[in-house]
């Protein structure tokens, strides 16, 4: 089979590799599409640099063949079923694993394949191998949104950190890819309405279309009604300006957004203390977001708000485009398929 890795910045090469074996309790998925996440775009960019890296973690597929054991399992996909993958592995064995918070397990990055690529999802491939548990159904859909679901699962987990409740007002600070999903899976999850703050014309456009209650920038985000809940999906000390500004006196605010080198936060200790604020953070995602994910993509309610979100298609033959435009221009989703 072809899989891509990216060998070094502005590096990837295609290679030739065997179809992977699958164990008793694995699956193994013929790759449908895989979404270029800013983890690839920043190994293509160089802003990380673990190579050779067999990236990919956003990623959908058909099941091709069940492992014995699996195939025991009352809510396993039938082969051919299109399913969402979850792309990065767990150890199951650090300290965060042992008391259930896979979501900051220490060794996400996977094994040395026998090429010498080092797995971090490695979904720009035509074929993956995964364990039972990492296989969702998710219905008749377009294999390019079912690829949304490792995305989608992360902001469930958001949510979920964020204490989310259906009647709480919400707003997002940031327009980008994360801040329309928070939108979407807000505005499904019963949000009595959901405002986004953004500084960009072109997308604050983009997310009033999309349904925002209201979409307003910085400098007037103080007109907005306070927030039950502010998920900041953007690294900078303006965003953590404008969370602070949104929040309600006892509300959350929830940091999605960041990177490593990134922006120092400035969180004012006396208005945290004086206001009861909570804040906290929110990465990556659980094996129950992940069943919530599955649901909203298996019921197709937000199918017309995902498809908007796909910037490009590529094959696995233009990878090295997608990975370009990914990392050099601004997009929503930029998405391959072998």
């Amino acid at each position: 089979m072809r899989t891509a890795v990216i060998t070094a910045a502005g590096q990837v090469e295609t290679r030739e590799i065997p179809v992977p074996d699958i164990g008793d309790s694995e699956v193994l998925v013929r790759i449908a599409a895989c979404g270029i996440c800013t983890m690839e775009a920043n190994l293509y960019a160089g802003r990380m640099t673990v190579y050779p890296a067999a990236a990919g973690h956003e990623i959908s597929g058909w099941v091709e063949r069940i492992g014995a054991k699996a195939a025991t399992l009352e809510d396993m996909p039938a082969v051919g079923s299109l399913v969402a993958l979850d792309g990065l592995p767990r150890c199951g064995a650090c300290r965060s694993c042992r008391r259930g918070q896979t979501a900051i397990c220490v060794a996400l990055q996977g094994h040395k394949r026998a090429d010498g690529a080092i797995t971090m999802g490695a979904g720009l491939a035509e074929y993956i191998a995964l364990p039972a548990s990492r296989v969702w159904s998710v219905g008749d859909a377009d294999p390019a949104i079912a690829a949304m679901g490792e995305p989608l699962a992360c902001v469930v987990h958001s949510l979920r950190r964020g204490g989310f409740r259906a009647g709480d007002r919400v707003t997002v600070i940031g327009a980008g890819y994360m801040g329309h999903l928070h939108l979407a899976v807000a505005a499904q999850l019963q949000a009595r309405g959901v405002a986004v703050v953004e500084r960009d014309e072109q997308r604050l456009a983009a997310i009033a279309a999309a349904g925002a209650d209201a979409a307003v920038t910085p400098e007037d985000v103080g007109e907005l009604p306070p927030a039950d809940v502010v998920f900041v999906t953007i690294a900078s000390k303006e965003a953590i300006a404008s969370a602070l500004a949104a929040v309600a006196d006892g509300g959350t605010v929830v940091l999605y957004g960041g990177g490593p080198g990134g922006p120092p936060a400035e969180l004012p200790g006396y208005e945290v203390h004086r206001r009861q604020l909570t804040v906290t953070g929110s990465f990556s995602h659980e094996p129950d977001d992940w069943r919530a994910a599955a649901e909203l993509l298996r019921g197709g309610r937000l199918s017309g708000r995902l498809e908007t979100l796909v910037t490009a298609r590529y094959s696995l033959d233009e990878v090295e485009k997608a990975l370009k435009q990914a990392a050099e221009t601004p997009v929503y989703r930029v998405v391959v398929t072998p």
